[in-house]
């Protein structure tokens, strides 16, 4: 953590420290289990956690499971896995809302003693229709005057499971005339019959978020609870929670403004849909903002976690551009990956002149930028691979790639000049023939000539059969969450979002990778072994082509 990095959340943390209001700092991550992490909860991940970090404090992952209806296993294991990926270690510990569940009914019970809170049996749309507007006060509920002793013993019978989902909840009295819509007897427990994926059915009755939330703070020692600017409009709400529970203990909550991306949606319920309707392979579609998506596609943790500091902590809502992000993991990537070489789209060329059967071996760069990466020996034959769109019979202008009388640098290897093409019966190329100039081993030529080309090549006999997916955004319009009425997201899907290339050449060395290992593929991006098939297959991470910082910079 950069201990010089500062932002309006850590000047309210430095007020409070200098006020005597807190004398450490201790921050949580809550996500509910009902879904996949994202990049917006990587924001949320990388505040909370950099935060704690920064004053020596602790961090907790707390998982909001007070909704058994979406919540599941698989969800609280990838959460996990998500944010110990990213490096953010919960120091603090790891814990679960609904282990809170016995004390939550406990002060709620005290609430009803203290005739601040009631049992009520509008409906749903009653309650609606009782709050209120905006410009208008809400109406006292006609169970709002029942006596403590009858909201206990309902509370009780709600609890023990005696009445229907929905036929009664437990309101907090507060004042359905607050200009604020969270303050006009809010809900705090609803009945809902059904299975918890840790508590099973010892519950019938279950706390709503807007209570059991600081509750849990409360318990935990958080001294600064930092949230999305959604729950701003509810900080009153959890102050009253905080304050007539009588906390010693009370914790801030601080807002920020969540992230968005251009040409990506965020929203976890679109995000299971686009998975529920088989747009996507799974919540770790490369294609997906999830964390589990964009690690199978390549990105790193540290990548990640620059792009949300980069992108800026603020009170107001704004659109970070998906370029930033490339470029972020690009830069990582270009220190790390090493080079290799690959043929998607592949045509054979073979040189005439060369001596049938030979093999010999070059010496290429793993990584240009790192002096310390060194070099390995790539195999060299007569019969190549090189890529289909490297070479023209009748090419553009300043087409530097072989053509006919044309000469091109095979990339660290000879100079080679075209000599002939063989068609196949539909016309297209399926062999090019050419000569070496034997004398320009990884050289230049003796007489002086310039070559202006150089392409890249894989020996056809020392090569690997792979699979290449090159992947695009996922949607063609840049801001998804601005769309007409009437309009669907899905009518934005991009049909070119994915390209599998079947019958890729690959130099052999990458035989042996493993799952999740990154390499530079030369002149075609940075690429990702799979880590959902045994197969060689490799994910396009990003193009080497950046356009963000000359957009930027402009």
């Amino acid at each position: 953590m950069d201990e010089e990095y500062t932002n309006f959340i850590h000047e309210f943390i430095d007020e409070d420290l200098k006020e005597g209001h807190a004398d450490h700092v201790h921050t949580r991550f809550p996500p509910e289990p009902n879904g996949y992490l994202h990049i917006g909860s990587a924001k949320a991940i990388w505040i909370n956690y950099s935060t704690a970090q920064k004053y020596g404090g602790l961090f907790n992952l707390r998982y909001d499971d007070t909704n058994p209806v979406r919540e599941e296993t698989e969800y609280v294991k990838s959460i996990e896995e998500d944010l110990r990926w990213l490096g953010a270690v919960p120091t603090g510990g790891i814990f679960y809302g609904s282990d809170y569940f016995d004390k939550c009914y406990e002060f709620a019970v005290g609430l009803i003693k203290e005739g601040k809170a009631y049992v009520c049996d509008l409906t749903q749309d009653e309650m609606r229709e009782y709050r209120g507007t905006l410009t208008e006060p809400g109406k006292e509920s006609p169970y709002r005057n029942r006596s403590i002793e009858e909201n206990l013993d309902l509370f009780e019978r709600m609890k023990n499971g005696e009445f229907s989902d929905g036929s009664k909840t437990l309101r907090a009295k507060i004042d359905m005339s607050s200009p604020n819509m969270n303050l006009r007897d809010p809900a705090i427990y609803r009945i809902l019959h059904a299975v918890h994926h840790r508590q099973g059915d010892k519950w019938c009755i279950y706390p709503l978020y807007d209570y059991a939330h600081p509750i849990q703070d409360a318990l935990e020692g958080i001294t600064h609870s930092l949230c999305s600017l959604e729950f701003e409009n509810h900080r009153p709400l959890y102050e009253w929670v905080v304050n007539n529970i009588n906390f010693e203990h009370k914790p801030r909550q601080i807002e920020f403004a969540r992230i968005n991306i251009t040409h990506t949606v965020l929203s976890k319920r679109y995000l299971r849909e686009l998975c529920e309707k088989g747009k996507v392979d799974g919540w770790d579609d490369p294609r997906m903002p999830t964390l589990s998506g964009l690690r199978r596609r390549g990105y790193t943790p540290s990548s990640i976690m620059e792009f949300v500091k980069r992108a800026g902590v603020a009170k107001t809502d704004s659109i970070a551009d998906i370029g930033l992000l490339e470029y972020c993991v690009r830069t990582d990537l270009g220190k790390i990956a090493q080079r290799k070489l690959a043929v998607l789209e592949p045509v054979k060329l073979t040189i005439t002149n060369y001596p049938e059967g030979q093999v010999e071996y070059f010496d290429l760069p793993n990584n240009p930028e790192d002096e310390n990466a060194g070099t390995r020996k790539v195999a060299f034959t007569g019969e190549l691979y090189i890529e289909r769109d490297d070479f023209a019979l009748d090419p553009p202008p300043k087409f530097h790639r072989l053509k006919p009388d044309g000469e091109v640098r095979l990339m660290g290897a000879y100079i080679v000049k075209y000599s002939e093409v063989r068609l196949d019966e539909d016309g297209n190329v399926s062999e090019i023939l050419c000569t070496a100039d034997l004398e320009t081993r990884n050289g230049n030529p003796v007489d002086g000539r310039k070559i202006k080309g150089t392409i890249h090549w894989v020996s056809a006999s020392n090569s690997v059969d792979a699979e290449v997916r090159v992947y695009d955004h996922l949607f063609t319009k840049e801001n998804v969450g601005d769309i007409e009425e009437g309009e669907n997201y899905m009518d934005y899907l991009n049909p070119d979002s994915l390209k599998s290339y079947k019958n890729c050449k690959l130099e052999q060395s990458l035989a042996d990778s493993n799952k999740l290992d990154k390499f530079q593929f030369v002149r075609l991006g940075y690429f990702c072994r799979d880590n959902k098939s045994d197969d060689m297959i490799f994910n396009r991470t990003v193009s080497l082509k950046e356009t963000w910082t000359k957009q930027n910079n402009q």
